[in-house]
C-alpha cells in the first residue's frame, strides 16, 4: 500500500403518563422498530378479544388482550412457526398461522381495521409476503431483505454471509482486495456491523473482517439496506443480522457434504501486457481450489416445551493454489468449527439462551517462485512456509423476560475473540522485493524469496470483544416505546513489520524527474531502488456505549408514526493506556412514518430519515497513537542477488524521508479537541404494494449524504504560514506545523483546534486554526438511487425475486477504505494527508455501479426435482490515472507519496497545468455478467435425503471488478499494465452436495 503511515445511562424512573406525553411531543415520524433477535405479531380483532401466540416447535405461549380499538401485539417472539387464535368473551375463537422472521412484524388480523371494534366473524386478513425475500412489513419502515434457511438452499449462491447479502438491492461487491465483502448504499466495505443472535461480531480494527458462523448454523439472515431503527448503530452502511438454528420439541439430526473438486474448477483468465511481445505476465488470478465442507447436526427437548439444545459440527479442508506474477501458493486450510445453542424456557414468561460458537481458521501453506512466463501449476522453486490463523471462539448469553402483558425486557452479555496471528519462515531474512520496469539490468524478474503479503504480522496478533446490553418494550395504548443501552470494550493486540525488515522496490526513472522523497533523479540515471521500512506494534483499548429511545404512535388505524433518538459515545485510548479520542454525546435521531393505505397490508408507503454514527476504528489506534517508524530512501544500483533480490547499492539520491518517528505520540497532540466521528444523513420513501396473490412489487427512493469525515492530515505549511500572519513567531509557527505534519487526526475541511507545545516547555497550548488555512477540503460523499423490485413468493411450486438499482455514489472520499490502492487503514487513509493529493478527487467513486440488475430464483420440476438459478448484471466502476504530484505544483510535499495523485504523466512527462485528470474520467470497467444454476433432487423414496449440483458462473465469464489504475511506475515512467484487468469474477467452478435429516 502507498501509505503514508500510513457512560451515558437511561432511566425508566418516569410516570407513564408523563413519558408517553414528552415521546408524543419529541417525535413526530418512522414506525416500529423490531428487535434484532426477535420478530412480532400484530393485527386487529374485536375490542377485548383475548389472542393466544403458540409456537409449534417449542410450545413458547404468549396471551394480550386486543385494545379497545381492536388492535394487538406479540412482541420479542423467537423466529419460527405459530398458531395464533382469537377468543372472544362470548366464547366464539378462530385460529390463524403465521411465520415470524427476526426483526419483522406478522400481520395477523382477524377483522377489518374498520371492523374491529365489533364482535365479527369476518376471514382474516391475509399476511401477504410471509414467504417472500422482501415481505409487506407494515409495522416496518426499514429497507430489509430476510432469507431463510429453506430460500438460500433453493438457490446457487456461495456459501457464506456475504454472498447472501449481495442479493439484496442496493449492494455491490467491494474490491476484491478487502477480501468477500459487500458495500451498501455507496459505503466502504468497513462501514458495516454483524451480528449474531443479537451480539456485536464486528472486528472494528478496520471493519474488515467478522466472526462467521458455520453456514448450516444460520436459520435466518437479515439484511437492513436502510432506514433501521436506533436500535442499531455504529454503521453506515448495512446492518447484517442473524439467526442461528436451535433446538424444537422434535428429535431432529442429519449430516451432509458439499464437494467443489479443481478439476471442475475453469480458473481465473490471466491477465497480460500485449505490448511485452505477446508474453504474458500474471497480474491477477484467483485459483484453482479442491474444497471439502462437512457439518454433522443434531438438537431437540431435553425438557420438553422448556429447554432445548441444538449442536452442530463443522469440517473444512481446502486445497488451494494460487498464482502470481513471479510464483505461486499451494496451500491447505483446516478449519473445524461449531455451534452449541441452549434455549431454556424457565417460564411462560421468562426465556434464557446461551450460544458458544468457534470460526478458527488455520492455513499453511507453501510459497514456491519461478521465472517469468512460467504458468506450471506446482512448478517452480520452493521458497518458503507460511502459517496464518485467524477467527476464535464467541460466547453469548441473552436473558428475555415478559414483565407484564405490556412491558418486556431483556440483556445480553457476551465475550468474542479474533485471531490474527501469522508466521512464516522467511520473515526474519528475505526483504519485500518488487521490480516494476519495463526493462533493465540485471534483467527484469528480481522478485526475492520473501513469502506471503509481504507485511509480517505478530504471532499473537489478535482481538477480544466484551460487550453487554439492557432492552425493553413498553406498549402504553397507543405507543409502543422502546429503550436500551449497550457498552462494549475492544482490545486489541496488534503488531507488523515489512519481510526480512524492509521492502526494496526496483524503478525505472526518468533524469529531472522528482522522487517520493522530493529529490531529482540525476542525469544519466534511468534506474533506481527505494528502500522503505515500516513496522508497528502495542496493546490497544476501544471503548464503545450508548443508549436509545424509541416511540411508535399508531396515530390511526393505518398510519404509524416513529421517532428515535440513539446517543453514542465513543474512547480510543493508545499503546500507553491515554485516551486519544474521547467523544461523547453523538445524536443520532430517527424519523419515519408507515400507511397501511388499504388497511390489509397490501399496500404499504413509508419514508424515514435518520442520522448514522460509527465509531473510531481501533485501526486509528495503532497506526496513530502507536509506536511506529516509517521512512524510504532511494539508490542507484550495480547488482541484484539472485537469491533475496537485495541490491548492490550505489549512490543515495536525496535523503532518508520519515513519515512516523517510532516514538508513541502524546495523546493530546495528535487529534483535534472538536473531533466529531464520522457520520452521515440518509432520506428513504418507497411504496410497496401485492401486484396478485404471493406477488409484490415495490420501489425505493434513496439518498445519503456524508456530514462529516474523519481521517487525518499530514500538512503543515498552510497552518504555518496562517501562524505567521497572526503573531506568531517563527518559532511557534515552525512548532505548529510540525504537529500537523506528523499527521493529525481532524475532520477534513473544517476548523481544526490543536494542543501544540509553541514554546519548548512542555506545555500545551490551545491554537484554534481555520479550515481555509489548511487547504484541504471538506471530506464528501453523496448516493443517491432508485430500486425497483418484483417478487413471487414461494408456493411449493415456484418462487422469483428480482431487483433493478440506478445508483450514483459520488465526493472525493470512499470512507473507511480507499479502493484506489487497496488500502484498508480505516480513519487514517493517504486521502487528506496533502492538498495536493486532493486536487481532482471530487467525482465518481469506486462503489459506483451505475446500473445493478438482479435474479433469482427456484423452480419445483416434479415433486422430487427443483432448478435454481441466480443471475447479476451489472455495470462497471469508474476507472482513474494515477501518478506522482507534478514537480511544478505548489505543494512541495505531495509527490513524496509516490503514485498517490490523480496528476498522470502524457508520453513520458508531467505538468501541473495540463496533466490533471479528475477522479472517474479514465474510462469505465466494463459490465460484470454471471449466472450460476442449481439442480436439486429430494427422491420421495427417502424422505429428508437430498443431492444438490451448484455451477456457478456456468458461462465461465472472464469480466473483471476493476483495472490498474496506476499511470505511473513511481519515478516518472508508465507502468507497462496501465488499465490491464484486475479483481477477475470467481470462475466457473461445480459444487456437488449430499444431506440426510432425519
Amino acid at each position: 500500500m502507498t501509505t503514508h503511515k500510513g457512560r451515558n445511562y437511561w432511566s425508566a424512573g418516569v410516570k407513564r403518563t408523563a413519558l408517553s406525553l414528552a415521546l408524543t411531543a419529541c417525535f413526530a415520524g418512522g414506525v416500529q422498530a423490531q428487535s434484532n433477535t426477535s420478530g412480532s405479531v400484530f393485527g386487529t380483532a374485536a375490542s377485548g378479544d383475548t389472542i393466544t401466540v403458540v409456537n409449534t416447535q417449542t410450545g413458547l405461549s404468549r396471551t394480550v388482550t386486543a385494545n379497545a380499538d381492536g388492535t394487538y401485539r406479540v412482541s420479542a417472539l423467537p423466529a419460527g412457526d405459530y398458531k395464533v387464535t382469537r377468543s372472544s368473551a362470548a366464547g366464539e375463537s378462530s385460529e390463524r398461522t403465521t411465520r415470524v422472521n427476526t426483526g419483522a412484524g406478522a400481520n395477523v388480523s382477524f377483522v377489518t381495521a374498520a371492523a374491529s371494534s365489533e364482535t365479527s366473524n369476518l376471514d382474516a386478513v391475509t399476511v401477504i409476503g410471509a414467504s417472500a425475500v422482501n415481505p409487506i412489513d407494515v409495522s416496518s419502515v426499514e429497507s430489509v431483505t430476510i432469507l431463510t434457511e429453506a430460500q438460500i438452499d433453493r438457490i446457487p449462491v456461495p456459501r457464506s454471509v456475504t454472498n447472501v447479502a449481495l442479493l439484496a438491492p442496493g449492494t455491490v461487491r467491494g474490491d476484491g482486495r478487502f477480501g468477500n465483502l459487500a458495500s451498501f448504499g455507496g459505503s466502504s466495505v468497513a462501514e458495516n456491523v454483524y451480528y449474531i443472535n443479537g451480539f456485536n461480531v464486528t472486528n472494528i480494527v478496520n471493519g474488515l473482517a467478522f466472526s462467521e458462523l458455520p453456514f448450516e448454523a444460520i436459520q435466518e439472515q437479515q439484511i437492513k439496506t436502510g432506514g433501521y431503527g436506533a436500535e442499531f448503530g455504529r454503521s453506515l452502511g448495512g446492518v447484517i443480522n442473524i439467526t442461528t438454528k436451535q433446538g424444537t420439541n422434535e428429535w431432529k439430526a442429519g449430516a451432509n457434504v458439499f464437494y467443489s473438486p479443481d478439476s471442475l474448477a475453469s480458473g481465473t483468465p490471466l491477465a497480460y501486457d500485449p505490448e511485452r511481445d505477446g508474453s504474458y505476465r500474471i497480474v491477477d488470478t484467483d485459483s484453482k481450489k479442491d474444497s471439502v465442507v462437512y457439518n454433522v447436526y443434531g438438537g431437540g427437548p431435553l425438557i420438553k416445551d422448556r429447554l432445548f439444545f441444538f449442536g452442530l459440527f463443522q469440517g473444512t479442508k481446502e486445497d488451494e493454489i494460487l498464482n502470481y506474477a513471479a510464483g505461486h501458493d499451494s496451500s491447505t486450510l483446516d478449519s473445524p468449527q461449531g455451534l452449541v445453542k441452549l434455549d431454556w424456557y424457565i417460564s411462560d414468561n421468562h426465556r434464557l439462551e446461551l450460544t458458544a460458537f468457534r470460526d478458527k481458521e488455520v492455513t499453511d501453506g507453501i510459497t514456491y517462485s519461478r521465472a517469468d512466463g512460467d504458468f506450471t501449476i506446482g512448478g517452480g522453486t520452493r521458497t518458503g512456509t507460511f502459517r496464518t490463523e485467524t477467527g476464535g471462539d464467541n460466547y453469548i448469553g441473552r436473558w428475555t423476560g415478559y414483565i407484564t402483558e405490556n412491558l418486556t425486557l431483556s440483556a445480553l452479555y457476551g465475550k468474542g475473540k479474533y485471531s490474527r496471528g501469522e508466521v512464516n519462515s522467511n520473515a526474519a531474512d528475505c526483504p519485500v522485493v518488487i521490480d516494476v520496469r519495463s526493462s533493465g539490468t540485471p534483467p527484469l524478474g528480481a522478485s526475492g524469496c520473501w513469502v506471503g503479503t509481504g507485511v509480517v504480522g505478530i504471532p499473537d496478533a489478535g482481538d477480544e470483544r466484551t460487550a453487554w446490553r439492557f432492552d425493553g418494550e413498553w406498549v402504553l395504548g397507543d405507543h409502543t416505546v422502546r429503550f436500551g443501552l449497550d457498552d462494549e470494550t475492544f482490545e486489541t493486540v496488534d503488531g507488523s513489520e515489512y519481510s526480512g525488515a524492509g521492502y526494496w522496490r526496483y524503478l525505472n526513472a526518468s533524469p529531472g524527474a522528482r522522487l517520493a522523497n522530493g529529490a531529482i533523479v540525476p542525469d544519466g540515471v534511468t534506474e533506481v531502488v527505494r528502500f522503505r521500512y515500516f513496522g508497528n506494534g502495542g496493546n490497544f483499548e476501544t471503548q464503545n456505549s450508548a443508549w436509545y429511545l424509541e416511540d411508535t404512535w399508531q396515530i390511526t388505524d393505518t398510519l404509524n408514526l416513529y421517532g428515535g433518538i440513539r446517543n453514542e459515545s465513543f474512547k480510543n485510548l493508545n499503546s500507553n493506556g491515554g485516551a486519544f479520542v474521547d467523544i461523547k454525546d453523538t445524536w443520532a435521531p430517527r424519523l419515519g412514518f408507515s400507511w397501511d393505505v388499504n388497511g390489509d397490508s397490501t399496500f404499504k408507503v413509508f419514508g424515514n430519515a435518520g442520522r448514522y454514527y460509527i465509531p473510531v476504528y481501533s485501526n486509528t489506534n495503532v497506526r496513530l497513537a502507536g509506536a511506529e517508524l516509517d521512512y524510504q530512501e532511494f539508490y542507484t544500483f550495480s547488482a541484484i542477488d539472485p537469491v533475496t533480490g537485495v541490491p548492490t547499492l550505489g549512490t543515495e539520491i536525496g535523503t532518508r524521508s520519515y513519515t512516523s518517528s517510532g516514538e508513541v505520540p502524546d495523546p493530546r497532540a495528535v487529534v483535534d479537541n472538536d473531533l466529531d466521528p464520522m457520520y452521515q444523513d440518509e432520506y428513504i420513501a418507497g411504496i410497496q404494494f401485492q401486484l396478485a396473490p404471493n406477488w409484490t412489487a415495490g420501489v425505493r427512493a434513496i439518498y445519503r449524504e456524508l456530514k462529516s469525515g474523519m481521517d487525518d492530515i499530514c500538512s503543515g505549511d498552510g497552518a504555518e504560514a496562517w501562524a505567521l500572519q497572526n503573531g506568531y513567531s517563527e518559532d511557534q509557527a515552525g512548532a505548529i506545523a510540525e504537529a500537523l505534519s506528523h499527521c493529525f487526526l481532524t475532520n477534513p475541511g473544517q476548523n481544526l483546534s490543536a494542543n501544540v507545545d509553541l514554546d519548548g516547555t512542555g506545555e500545551l497550548s490551545v491554537v484554534n486554526i481555520p479550515a481555509t488555512a489548511i487547504g484541504i477540503p471538506e471530506a464528501k460523499r453523496k448516493y443517491s438511487a432508485l430500486e425497483f423490485m418484483l417478487e413471487k413468493a414461494w408456493d411449493n411450486k415456484w418462487f422469483m425475486s428480482a431487483s433493478y438499482t440506478f445508483a450514483k455514489s459520488k465526493g472525493n472520499t470512499e470512507g473507511y477504505v480507499k479502493s484506489d490502492n487497496g488500502q484498508g487503514d480505516a480513519g487514517i487513509t493517504q486521502d487528506f494527508d496533502y492538498p495536493g493529493l486532493m486536487d481532482g478527487s471530487y467525482g465518481y467513486l469506486p462503489n459506483d455501479r451505475r446500473h445493478s440488475f438482479k435474479l433469482f430464483g427456484a423452480y419445483a420440476l416434479t415433486d422430487e426435482l427443483r432448478i435454481g438459478a441466480n443471475l447479476l448484471v451489472q455495470s462497471g466502476r469508474p476507472v482513474n490515472c494515477f501518478g506522482i504530484y507534478p514537480a511544478d505544483g505548489p505543494d512541495q510535499h505531495a509527490s513524496g507519496y509516490g503514485v498517490a495523485s490523480f496528476y498522470c504523466g502524457a508520453n513520458g512527462s508531467y505538468d501541473y497545468a495540463n496533466s490533471l485528470h479528475p477522479r472517474g474520467t479514465s474510462g469505465r470497467v466494463p459490465w460484470v455478467r454471471t449466472l450460476d444454476l442449481q439442480l436439486a433432487y429430494e427422491p420421495q423414496w427417502a424422505p429428508g435425503l437430498n443431492f444438490r449440483i451448484d455451477v456457478n458462473n456456468v458461462l465461465d465469464s472472464d469480466d473483471y471488478y476493476r483495472v490498474q489504475d496506476n499511470w505511473d511506475a513511481g519515478a516518472g515512467e508508465k507502468i507497462y499494465d496501465y488499465k490491464n484487468p484486475r479483481g477477475f469474477v470467481a470462475p466457473r467452478s461445480v459444487m456437488f452436495s449430499i444431506g440426510y435429516d432425519f
